[in-house]
């Protein structure tokens, strides 16, 4: 592929990714008028956004594999083909039930896009090179991922739209993106013996399924020390055991361990796991923070995320040209997770009267750590690893920042839904109001329905529960630092994938002794 021919294929890439990291978020400030529409609960609130982070974490690395093994152009638009229908069947669900089904389907498509857009850029760029497009790749990240909810909310404020507008939006994008790619994409294939370990993906998408169900339902419908609880959590680690014994005498294992010999990628896939946080978590429950607790229409409250997006595409965008510059990285990556630790820390002070000009200068703080971290974590395992590998370690990174979303959005759902019911049961007693014991109390299945006075409490509960989260979000980002200052920064390679394959198989050859 032609120089030109390389740009013309990334803007189709860049399209796929925005309509993937698009559906993630775009319903975070429809959901509240979701849910009430739909008459769900807060607990089903947390699963229409975890199913999708669900099926799209468990099945990563199987696309991941795929790519190193098949064409990447037909798993792209494979990718888009599943997200459009799990889109169109959203849009049209009768039930909150049906909805999270349907976010599966649309799941199992995102996962494929998140990782395939990354491995098929690394194979046309080199990772020197790759930092010039760090602008406009970090750009679209932060653009669909926090100005989803700023979409969702037009969608959802203009009443010849409705939420169901909110699936329905990413079908024409995703169809673009498909022609976009089948006329400039041309990838050469690299034939070679397949041989797909489908028991370690099974078994891996297992056991992380059925962890983030256990932190999901724990505390609501069972207790956490309860023989479910336990049951759960022990099915977990043995299905996860029982996959890494699988992997590691596995031809070609989905998820090669011997990639964590590699100080590098095992360091930047753990703080891969507090950037998924910051991704998903923050995103859906800002949305539900400004609209509940603050009042706000689902516009405004995506209006309110702005200042975020502009921290995380100029950062992103500054950051990738200084390091095709200077070819240093991990001085960014530095940087970044101190500005993400620090918006964390500073949002776990907020409450429901807090002043939204504080606010916006915390979500501005928190979007340039998001975007000197977000793509220099993967470049920084792309670099450090062979040329052969470069799915397998690309879907990994992924995997894991996939997997702190969705376990982010759980974990982070269900510590805010139970101390949002103890905030509720004090204000409402100080009200001289008694919750009997074992209710949920008001929620926002009900909220329009209250009177006044209940309905403050409420709102109040939910402005005050949600620094908590941002805390523990704070706390993950400090260990993500930790992680980062450990990595060894290695010289950016001038090579793209393709040429580096290239240059192995040409070494090979030269190698060989006579005769073979």
């Amino acid at each position: 592929m032609t120089h030109r021919q390389r740009i013309n294929a990334l803007v189709g890439l860049l399209l796929g990714m925005f309509v993937a990291f698009l559906s993630s978020t775009i319903v975070s400030n429809a959901l509240p008028t979701i849910i009430m529409d739909l008459h769900g609960t807060q607990d089903q609130y947390t699963w229409v956004v975890t199913a999708t982070l669900l099926a799209s974490t468990a099945t990563t690395p199987l696309w991941g594999k795929f790519a190193d093994l098949v064409s990447k152009k037909l798993l792209v638009q494979l990718s888009l083909i599943l997200f459009t229908l799990g889109s169109i069947l959203a849009g049209l669900s009768q039930s909150v039930g049906m909805l999270i089904g349907c976010r599966v389907i649309q799941g199992l498509g995102l996962g494929g896009l998140q990782a395939l857009v990354v491995i098929v850029i690394a194979s046309m760029f080199s990772p020197r090179e790759r930092g010039r497009y760090q602008g406009p790749i970090a750009a679209v990240m932060a653009v669909a991922t926090v100005a989803g909810p700023l979409i969702g909310g037009v969608i959802v404020d203009t009443s010849w739209l409705g939420w169901r507008w909110t699936f329905f939006i990413g079908v024409p994008l995703a169809v673009a993106a498909f022609v976009v790619v089948q006329r400039t994409l041309n990838l050469p294939v690299v034939r070679k013996e397949v041989s797909i370990d489908y028991l370690g993906a099974t078994l891996i998408a297992a056991g992380v399924s059925v962890l983030l169900i256990w932190v999901t339902l724990a505390g609501k419908n069972f207790a956490w020390g309860s023989g479910m609880s336990y049951g759960l959590v022990a099915l977990g680690v043995v299905l996860l055991a029982v996959a890494v014994f699988v992997e590691s005498r596995a031809k070609d294992p989905i998820i090669p361990l011997k990639l964590f010999r590699d100080r590098t990628t095992t360091l930047a896939t753990l703080a891969s796991i507090a950037v998924g946080v910051a991704l998903f978590g923050g995103a859906v429950f800002l949305g539900q923070y400004f609209q509940i607790a603050r009042g706000y229409s689902p516009t405004a409250a995506g209006l309110l995320t702005v200042p975020m997006v502009l921290g995380s595409t100029v950062s992103g965008a500054l950051s990738g040209a200084l390091i095709t510059r200077f070819g240093r990285w991990k001085i960014y990556l530095v940087v970044g997770a101190v500005a993400m630790t620090v918006g964390f820390g500073l949002l776990a002070t907020i409450d429901h009267t807090t002043d939204i000009g504080l606010i916006l200068v915390y979500l501005f703080v928190l979007g340039l750590g998001m975007g000197m971290t977000m793509q220099n974590l993967v470049l920084a395992v792309q670099n450090s690893v062979a040329p052969h590998n470069l799915g397998a370690a690309s879907s990994t990174v992924t995997f894991f920042r996939s997997l702190g979303g969705a376990a982010g959005v759980s974990v982070l759902g269900a510590v805010l839904s139970s101390h949002i019911v103890d905030l509720i049961a004090k204000g409402l007693a100080a009200l001289g109001i008694e919750v009997p014991a074992g209710s949920g109390g008001a929620g926002l299945s009900n909220l329009q329905e209250l009177p006044a006075p209940i309905a403050a409490v409420v709102r109040g509960a939910y402005g005050d529960a949600t620094a908590r989260i941002f805390l523990i979000a704070a706390i993950l980002g400090a260990l993500a630092l930790v992680a980062i200052l450990f990595i060894k920064e290695v010289a950016l390679n001038t090579r793209t994938g393709l040429e580096q394959l290239d240059d192995a198989r040409k070494a090979a050859v030269d190698t060989a002794p006579v005769g073979d």
